[in-house]
């Protein structure tokens, strides 16, 4: 069998989002070395603040100072910090109830080992040198023996108020098509469209999935489909898409590959976008080194009888 392919994957968007009263005053106040929580209809203070009461579900608005120090609930040990995260060193993360409130904070908490901590340990807040207003405000939590400082008597009133956030997003993974996929793009990269025949249905599958969809038996008999294809339906395009290098408008289909059971997608060029149409029979067009074809083309055959296409819209 040849080997599976793999590679590793990012997914990466900066998520923005706009802050209500009680958020707002939270961040602001992190940005200002004081930490806030909102009182719920029981009396508890939540850290970090909630917008509705969890409970009720009610609009919650009363914000609450709470110190800087509190009690570690649990903890787990990281012992290989990833990319982006509090730390670069091992730390635990910890849940913290700060004094004051009634629920516990998420947090990376600063220790030279797992035995350093516990649960019932004191600690408090080391807050970052440049602060503008985030969770990342807090640096760390650290281990703290002393009392519990002052409160600054703060309101939620701030100059100045942070009203919205950015926040990066990344997922880092190794992705595998699998053995039927695997098949499929190393055929492609011999110029040749490879699917899978279903044992019960009989229908091909392209790309294939290893399995059939409808019958749910496994397949492994392939079978090669095309070149040539017929358009099942389209769509013409006139949003360019940021760092995709064709001009607006453009056409994305669906090619029912010859001896194909299902319809994959791809581009048609080599026409005008306004002439493309159901049934246009067409071929793949491949550029040097590539691993597909670029786009699909006319053919120059007459179109495809509708019958021989429907099942596949």
């Amino acid at each position: 069998m040849p080997e599976i392919l793999k590679a590793p994957l990012v997914v990466e968007f900066p998520f923005t989002r706009s802050l209500g009263p009680v958020q707002s005053a939270f961040l602001t106040g992190l940005r200002e070395r004081v930490v806030l929580g909102v009182r719920a209809s029981d009396g508890r203070v939540l850290v970090p603040p909630a917008e509705y009461d969890p409970v009720t579900a009610e609009e919650i608005r009363e914000l609450v100072e709470v110190a800087p120090t509190g009690t570690v609930t649990t903890w787990a040990w990281n012992h290989a910090p990833r990319r982006g995260q509090p730390l670069t060193t091992p730390f635990a993360w910890a849940l913290v109830r700060l004094d004051g409130a009634g629920t516990a904070l998420l947090h990376a908490l600063d220790a030279p080992g797992p035995d350093a901590v516990h649960t019932g340990m004191r600690v408090r807040i080391r807050w970052a040198e440049e602060r503008t207003g985030a969770i990342t405000d807090i640096a760390c939590f650290e281990p703290y023996d002393g009392e519990a400082p002052r409160l600054t008597g703060a309101t939620g009133e701030f100059e100045d108020p942070v009203t919205g956030i950015v926040a990066p997003a990344r997922l880092d993974y190794i992705y595998s098509p699998g053995r039927a996929q695997t098949a499929y793009i190393n055929a492609l990269g011999g110029r040749r469209t490879v699917g899978e025949r279903c044992p019960s249905c009989r229908k091909v599958y392209v790309p294939p999935r290893g399995a059939c969809p409808t019958c749910g038996v496994a397949t492994d008999e392939q079978v090669e489909v095309g070149p040539r294809g017929t358009v099942t339906t389209f769509c013409i395009v006139n949003i360019k898409a940021k760092n995709l290098d064709i001009e607006v408008p453009y056409v994305y289909a669906h090619i029912a590959l010859d001896g194909a059971g299902l319809a994959l997608h791809g581009r048609i060029g080599g026409i005008p976008y306004d002439e493309v149409r159901m049934g246009l029979r067409v071929e793949p067009v491949w550029t040097e080194g590539a691993r597909y074809p670029d786009h699909y083309r006319p053919t120059g055959e007459p179109d495809a009888d509708y019958d021989t296409y429907r099942e596949m819209l």
